[in-house]
């Protein structure tokens, strides 16, 4: 507990230097850096496309409702057929990013958890690592948000499903089934089926991580979380440091990476981040959450209610179940 409480000195006296990364301020990878920065760079490059794509989908409502109402019509079929198809290409594209960024978290936590360095040290001397988590995080919300308000996507996808299963399309779907096989559709299933599947992919990549890695103490990772999230509350809650975000889109940033890395915190610490002994100080971040427009962070609150894992134990307290009610 004391070495927490200097930990979190430190970063007030520090936390401008240390929130290069959090606060868009262009860190840029040192040799050591490089090869993993690039890795996740080839990555990221993608996400705001998805985000672009994600928001422009509008389904296949109409189409498959008059489908479904004249189902001796083969030219309705055919119709819900043509426009849903095109939107499940769609879909494997956000599903298999999902993929390649559980691949990129993975490297991050290890090149931000191994030793020597403590994750207060590797957040310091890595800032551009860091800035990438930051923004995969800030990403990971931004497309879960999105999905959320999009109940078309579930709709679209049980429609093309169910159609493919009953084989009523004849042989027009043997393109569109090399596309998107039988064991491919029941992945994209799972995916979708979540209220936030990109949190989820990440959750189970922290996870998965921490479980592979056994000889790595599991504080190397929940540590980094832990600083992360401390840095992003110093910097919602104090004036001074907040005065310095440049736009609501700054500030959305840092509010979605607090939550995100929240979440990882609590899945893949055993007692989770609402407990006493947390290291997260879940007051102070949902007092930071609430005191925005409610707009702006009903998402964000919604996140921590649902997919948390630990927020109803025993041993969350009543005061913070009651802010999150």
């Amino acid at each position: 507990e004391g070495s927490f409480l200097l930990v979190l000195l430190w970063l007030l006296e520090h936390v401008l230097h240390l929130c290069y990364y959090i606060n868009i301020l262009d860190a840029q990878p040192t040799e050591g850096e490089r090869e993993i920065w690039n890795q996740i760079s080839a990555v990221l490059q993608d996400s705001e496309s998805i985000l672009t794509d994600l928001q422009a989908y509008k389904g296949a409502g109409p189409e498959i409702r008059d489908a479904i109402q004249n189902p001796n019509d083969i030219q309705l079929q055919e119709k819900a057929w043509n426009a849903v198809c095109p939107l499940v290409v769609r879909l494997k594209r956000f599903y298999e990013f999902s993929i390649r960024l559980e691949k990129a978290l993975q490297s991050l936590l290890e090149s931000l958890t191994c030793p020597p360095y403590t994750p207060t040290q590797h957040l310091e001397r890595e800032q551009a690592l860091a800035k990438e988590f930051a923004e995969i995080l800030h990403f990971t919300l931004r497309f879960d948000e999105l999905k959320m308000r999009n109940p078309a996507i579930q709709n679209d996808f049980s429609y093309y499903r169910r159609t493919i299963s009953r084989n009523r399309i004849n042989n027009m779907h043997l393109d569109i089934e090399n596309e998107v096989n039988n064991e491919m559709a029941n992945r994209m299933s799972l995916f979708y089926a979540e209220a936030t599947p990109m949190l989820k992919t990440l959750s189970n990549a922290t996870m998965h991580f921490v479980s592979e890695n056994k000889t790595l103490p599991i504080e190397n990772t929940t540590d980094c979380l832990s600083t992360m999230t401390s840095v992003c509350k110093v910097m919602l809650e104090t004036p001074e440091y907040r005065s310095r975000f440049t736009s609501e889109e700054t500030l959305m940033f840092c509010m979605r990476v607090m939550v995100g890395v929240i979440i990882l915190y609590d899945h893949v610490h055993p007692v989770g981040a609402f407990c006493k002994t947390s290291k997260i100080d879940m007051k102070g971040c949902i007092k930071v959450l609430k005191e925005q427009a409610p707009d702006s962070v009903e998402g964000l609150l919604n996140a921590l209610r649902f997919t948390t894992k630990h927020l109803n134990d025993e041993s969350t307290s009543k005061q913070i179940r009651a802010m999150l009610q």
